[in-house]
Formats: C-alpha cells, structure tokens, sequence
C-alpha cells in the first residue's frame, strides 16, 4: 500500500523553501524584505540542493557506480548533505574539513556515517596540508570516487538556477526588485542570479562578503590580492580563493561585513524574527542594514538565510565562546550592542 503524501525519502523534501517577511527589517529599512529560509531543507542548508544535482548528474554520467566514494572538502553544510545522500544510496563519504568547523556540525557528520578528517584553517589553498588539496589527494588514490569540489563544480551554479531561482521568481510574483545573498563558493548567488536576471534584466544582486575576503577586490578591480586574507569567524561567507563557481558578472555589487557585526545581528534576529540562523544569515542581515540607501518603500528585497543555527550553538549562540573572541563583553555593553543593531541609536 502507497500513501497518498508519502516520500520514497529525505531527499524528497530537498528544495521549496519559504519566504517569509521579516517585520522589524522591513519596518527599520522602510521598505519589505523577505527572508529564503533555507533552514527548512532537510539537511538544514541551502547545500541539499547542490550536492543532490551533483552526485544525481555523477550517476547519470556514470562517473560514481555502487560502493563508490564521495569526497568534498566542506565547512560542514554540503558535508553534511553529501553525507545524508551517502547513508540513503550506499555510498562512502569522506570529507575533509577545517579547524573552523563547529563541535555540532563535525558531530552530525559522524552521526551520518561520514569519515572527517580536518585541517588547518591557516593553510593556504596550495599547501599539503589544506583540505582542498587532501580532499584531491584522496580522490586521486580512490577508484569509483568523485570529487565533488563545490567550488570550481558547474553543478553548484546549475543547482540553484534550476530549482533556488525560480522558486524565489514564483514566491514574489514577479515583483522581486533585489536579491541579496553571501557568496563563499558563489553557487547560491551565482545560478540563482543567472535565472532571476533573465527574468528581469533590472533585479540588483548584491554580494555579501567578509573582511579577511579576496573577494570583494576581486569583483571591483580584478585582482587576487592575497593582503586582503586575515583570520575570520563568518562560516559560510567570503573565500581566500576565487572559486570558479562565482560568476562575478551577475552580482552588480558587493558588501563586507566583519565578524562582530554579523554575529551579533544572527543573535538579534532569532529575538525578533524567531529565526535561528548562522553567522553567514547573520553577515547578510547586517549587509542590508548598509545597503538602506539602495532601497525605495515599493521594492521587494529577498536575502538567502543559508543554514540553521542549531549548527552554532557551541558558538554563535554561546556567550561564553562570543565573550573569549572579543564578540560580547558585559551585560551593559550586550545592551548597547543589541540596541544599535536594532537601529535604535543608528538613525535607521
């Protein structure tokens, strides 16, 4: 017997995430924001969608057979789901990760079943030791695997112009005036751009960065400057490479953010949105609040909300953790900080 709203699996639930309006964002920037919480995928990330249209195209392609092995080097979201698309298919899933991954996130992959090596965040892309040249390295002395590398993988654009896109054009009703969106590996922003602006030539992109990124200069001059790199919290938000996943002529413009002012806004808008989302959601809250100048009351402002928060709460959402990295200091200045992100003493 076959129910009628029954799913074969988890992966059915991949895609057709909500927009919802956020009313204090939208009452500060006089204008109506909405918020693509792609928390709501199964995997709790906008990474469902890229690595199931990966490794589908890799079987289609007959580049993965049964018993293969599927290798990425990840922060933790497309880890996490290559790792579910590998427990549901039968498949070996080796990730290589950083010291910048959270306690929760590198747990969850375990609990899926995938091995976890991690590396040094300190190295650079070319160093042995970096988790993009150990995640080849394994691929290369792997029979029947595939190196998903999200990074420099069409797949990653090609998954979100096929499925993020339209369902953003289809949930405004056409009316959508900006995109908004953190750019790390760029597939998010790229395919889903690539889709809205054939729509509508006129819908701005804009990029979110963060201080410590090569990217923003990238975009505005064209060059690989390795000066800009430094040490950053924001997971899921900026690069020390320039992925070939970024299709740098679909985003009109870009805006950094640093690790503080990201951080303290994901932890405001789970008090007043009740939205718990991850410090590169949080980078892209913080972006539109230096972007109000962009904005007129008609428009129909969207923002990617990447991930949940439940994969931070070891981090982002612990005080202890904020206060030892310089994020939050006393109660009073909590306060304060709360107060002026809230536009309270901004002028917003």
């Amino acid at each position: 017997m076959r129910l009628k709203e029954e799913r074969e699996n988890i992966l059915q639930t991949v895609g057709d995430t909500p927009i919802i309006f956020l009313k204090d964002v939208s009452k500060v920037l006089k204008t109506r924001v909405y918020a693509k919480v792609e928390a709501f995928n199964p995997g709790h990330s906008a990474k469902d969608r890229i690595a199931l249209y990966a490794v589908n195209k890799a079987e289609e392609e007959g580049r993965i057979t049964e018993g293969g092995t599927i290798i990425e080097s990840t922060s933790g979201n497309t880890g996490r789901s290559l790792a579910m698309i590998c427990a549901l298919r039968g498949y070996k899933c080796v990730l290589f990760s950083t010291t910048k991954i959270s306690f929760e996130k590198q747990a969850i992959l375990k609990a899926l079943g995938a091995e976890v090596h991690i590396c040094p965040a300190s190295a650079k892309s070319t160093d042995p030791e970096s988790y993009y040249t150990r995640a080849q390295a394994y691929h290369d002395r792997t029979p029947n695997s595939i190196y998903v590398n999200q990074y420099y993988n069409d797949c990653n654009i090609e998954g979100h112009y096929y499925s993020t896109g339209p369902e953003i054009w289809r949930q405004t009703e056409g009316k959508l005036t900006h995109y908004v969106a953190c750019v790390g590996s760029g597939g998010t922003i790229s395919g889903t751009a690539k889709f809205l602006k054939e729509q509508n030539k006129d819908v701005k992109v804009f990029g979110v960065d963060a201080f410590g990124s090569v990217l923003t200069k990238f975009h505005e001059e064209g060059v690989f400057d390795e000066s800009q790199i430094r040490p950053y919290k924001l997971d899921g938000v900026g690069k020390n490479i320039i992925p070939g996943t970024v299709l740098f002529d679909r985003i009109d413009k870009f805006y950094q953010v640093n690790d503080a002012e990201g951080l303290q806004r994901a932890r405001t808008l789970a008090r007043t949105e009740a939205i718990l989302t991850g410090p590169s959601g949080g980078a892209a809250i913080e972006a539109l609040y230096q972007m109000k100048g962009e904005f007129k009351p008609t428009d129909c402002v969207v923002v990617v909300l990447p991930d949940h928060g439940t994969g931070y709460l070891s981090t982002l959402y612990n005080d202890e953790w904020m206060s030892s990295n310089g994020f939050l200091n006393t109660e009073e200045d909590q306060v304060e900080l709360v107060e002026n992100l809230n536009g309270l003493k901004q002028g917003y």
